[in-house]
């Protein structure tokens, strides 16, 4: 109990930590009376952990930091949790499976080093002034926004499962390791329009999603079941080391990249039904990966191409011949090209399975089929995404991705 640990603390400091107001201590809450012995604390130097059984409401206002981690886990019977005066965790701000929790009230909480929430399935009420963080994770809670939450810099960014959530807006402008939005509301619309440059990101079953200062993906950028009907980055120019992927996004007609020059990794679209042309891409030249494009689209242009390591498979239920024609030019010399595609080439028009396609081998049957041998090589690829998905998407991108990794 909070009074066995830190009222002998305080007995044995006296006068000293009454003026200071630093409490040397890691402090179990179970009750309100217990959270008021630390309101004399101006700094706790220590942790603060409320037990199972605390609540209905507690409030911990009084101190303004606390140097390690708080940590709620495993409480069914707390309605709201309170510390109007605390700016600082020096730790984990941990909340795990606290399934009464309504209110969170933080007012002038501004910086933690990681917050992790999970399964806080009746919270609605955040009130927070966040604004540094390493990392965050925020899943299955009752929140409608996340106003409050406003960083500029983050290594890790994970929200899923908020199913009420429907609008997140951040003035987040660089993210050193991976964002991850997945599962959420169904209208969720995120706007991340003074982000610059980011690792990577994974982006699921969202109906919006704006970048549009994004000038770098150094790693890699997925976009898997979203329900947007456009996709625009328009000041992006390059993915650093690996992939750019639009997979099972059954309402997007139209990708645009225009400043786009160089993918370090493979290009997949596929299984994206209503995308009639993929002509989104004019300055793109080079790939360092293989292209894998599987769909309904009756023209592919990449006007500006100059290499493509790896493979390059194309395949339509529409007939593209046209299309197969002129990347023909730019084959393996072994297929009669000029050698920009450095990989197999195939082409193929009229494949009523396109969009099913799990093969691991490039090529395809169809009219205006135009395949052969080389060696190609894909990137590596990242299954966490589509591990989140279900039914047949799900299927496709991990056969599809299977297949990079085999070219």
């Amino acid at each position: 109990m909070l009074v066995k640990y830190l009222l002998p603390t305080l007995a044995a400091v006296g006068s000293v930590a009454a003026q200071s107001g630093v409490c040397t201590t890691t402090a179990t809450i179970n009750s309100q009376a217990e959270a008021t012995q630390l309101a004399s604390c101006r700094s706790i130097k220590g942790s603060v952990v409320i037990a199972p059984g605390a609540g209905p409401d507690i409030d911990i206002s009084g101190p303004s930091e606390i140097t390690g981690d708080l940590t709620i886990i495993n409480n069914g019977g707390i309605g709201s949790l309170t510390a109007n005066d605390l700016t600082k965790i020096g730790g984990t701000f941990l909340a795990r499976n606290v399934t009464k929790l309504g209110t969170l009230a933080f007012p002038k909480l501004g910086s933690v080093q990681s917050l992790n929430w999970q399964s806080l399935n009746n919270l609605d009420t955040l009130k927070i002034a966040l604004t540094q963080a390493v990392n965050v994770t925020i899943s299955d809670t009752f929140l409608r926004s996340l106003d409050g939450i406003d960083l500029t810099s983050v290594a890790s960014l994970d929200i899923n499962n908020n199913k009420r959530l429907t609008s997140f807006v951040s003035s987040l402008a660089n993210l050193s390791n991976t964002l991850t939005i997945n599962a959420n509301g169904l209208e969720l619309a995120v706007a991340l329009d003074k982000l610059i440059w980011i690792a990577n990101m994974q982006i699921s079953n969202v109906t919006s999603f704006s970048v549009s200062a994004l000038k770098v993906v150094n790693s890699s950028a997925r976009f898997d079941s979203n329900y947007f009907e456009t996709f625009s980055a328009p000041n992006l120019t390059q993915t650093t080391t690996n992939d750019i992927s639009f997979v099972g996004n059954a309402k997007l007609k139209n990708i645009t990249l225009p400043q786009l020059t160089s993918i370090g990794g493979a290009l997949l679209i596929a299984n994206n039904t209503a995308l009639g042309k993929v002509n989104g891409f004019p300055q793109l030249a080079n790939i360092n990966g293989a292209v894998k494009m599987r769909g309904n689209f009756t023209t592919v242009e990449f006007p500006s191409l100059d290499v493509v390591k790896g493979a390059f498979d194309i395949s339509s239920t529409a007939n593209i011949d046209d299309t197969c024609k002129n990347f023909a030019k730019q084959a393996p010399t072994t297929q009669g090209g000029n050698n920009d595609i450095q990989g197999k080439y195939s082409c193929t028009s009229d494949n009523a399975d396109a969009n099913s396609d799990t093969s691991s081998t490039t090529g395809g049957s169809g009219s205006g089929s135009n395949s052969g041998s080389g060696n190609g090589n894909g990137s590596d690829t990242n299954k966490n995404s589509a591990a989140r998905l279900t039914g047949t998407t799900a299927a496709l991108v991990l056969a599809a991705l299977v297949a990079f990794q085999a070219l």
